[in-house]
């Protein structure tokens, strides 16, 4: 029995899967699925009338030309969130197993912890945001069977140091999950490398980000070809759509496009930091490797809400754990930063 095996639960082992009628076929005179034949009341060349391929292979096939990872790595979600839940209902056992989250960082992680009945704990980043490694494996115990890590990390900008990530795949006989949502901004910290020493690690990746592509709803996931299929087993039927498939196979084809707002928000990242660092009334700019930036100011609820009245919305943290006073800006485009900056400049 492998390792991967051992840590997914018995019934999904068991699971038989649902088998769609495109698992079957694709082409030819289709009269299995109960589709409309004559056609979409929406007329275009994606025949919605028909459902899409459930394994998404031509999609996987060249996201893997374009990204340099073998397409039977690749598991294709409704953003990293159906990921995110898809993982934990392969590995994790309701109101037995537990998880651990390293914070402050994104909140979905426990969310969707508490959504599956499944306990979580939360171990402090230090005090430079990065890991705690012993003290993170300390909280591991026979039942712990998923670490989730996000690096970049969100709301904190900066990336997780390599070494600890690497030091908690050799100590950890669980699932790590590293959330790469925000590496084209810093693709030099991938942690691809990992993929092909550590079976037990997983990488979500999204396209809300640097592809500009949050409304269409499309992440992945780079892992072991043994979890990957075992996220295939448990997915939707039919959970990428035409659409989104049609969206994502043309930004591929714009990696161009992607390079140049990645540095355009570079850009603008580094003024805004600029901007923030030289207002008497910001305490502290944090680094980021993202495209947002984490500040602390007093009295950041009031800053928040004068904003919001200003019609410049950014993000209250605050309440996150060590995120006392500090609040998280978007880079936007370089009017909308320029209103941010004079906002802040001009507060009472």
């Amino acid at each position: 029995m492998s390792m991967i095996e051992m840590l997914v639960r018995e019934n999904i082992k068991r699971l038989k899967p649902y088998t769609s009628a495109r698992d079957s076929h694709l082409n030819g005179i289709l009269l299995d699925a109960n589709e409309n034949s004559f056609g979409s009341v929406v007329e275009n060349e994606l025949e919605l009338n028909r459902y899409p391929d459930p394994s998404q292979k031509k999609l996987r096939q060249k996201l893997s030309s374009v990204i340099g990872i073998d397409y039977s790595k690749i598991f294709l979600g409704v953003g990293s969130d159906e990921i995110i839940d898809l993982l934990v209902r392969v590995f994790c056992e309701p109101k037995e197993d537990n998880v651990v989250i390293p914070e402050p960082t994104y909140g979905m992680y426990k969310v969707v912890c508490d959504i599956n009945n499944v306990s979580s704990f939360s171990v402090e980043l230090n005090n430079s945001f990065q890991l705690d490694v012993a003290e993170t494996l300390s909280l591991c115990n026979e039942k712990t069977k998923m670490l989730f890590l996000c690096s970049p990390n969100n709301p904190t900008g900066n990336v997780l140091r390599k070494s600890d990530i690497e030091e908690i795949c050799r100590s950890f006989k669980g699932i790590v999950v590293v959330d790469e949502a925000y590496y084209d901004f810093d693709t030099e910290y991938s942690l691809e490398s990992l993929l092909y020493s550590h079976r037990n690690i997983v990488l979500l990746r999204t396209f809300s980000k640097a592809w500009g592509l949050a409304g269409a709803r499309c992440g992945y996931c780079l892992a072991d070809k043994e979890v990957i299929s075992y996220l295939y087993k448990v997915k939707a039927p039919y959970n990428l759509n035409k659409l989104t498939t049609d969206i994502v196979m043309r930004a591929l084809d714009n990696t161009d496009k992607r390079d140049k707002f990645i540095n355009m928000i570079k850009v603008e990242r580094q003024r805004i930091i600029n901007a923030l660092r030289k207002n008497k009334k910001v305490l502290n700019v944090f680094d980021s490797n993202a495209n947002f930036i984490l500040f602390e100011i007093e009295n950041a609820k009031s800053v928040y809400d004068q904003l919001a009245r200003e019609g410049v919305i950014i993000r209250d943290r605050s309440s996150q754990i060590n995120l006392k006073n500090c609040l998280r800006v978007s880079v936007g485009k370089p009017e909308e930063n320029d209103k941010f900056i004079k906002s802040i400049q001009e507060l009472t």
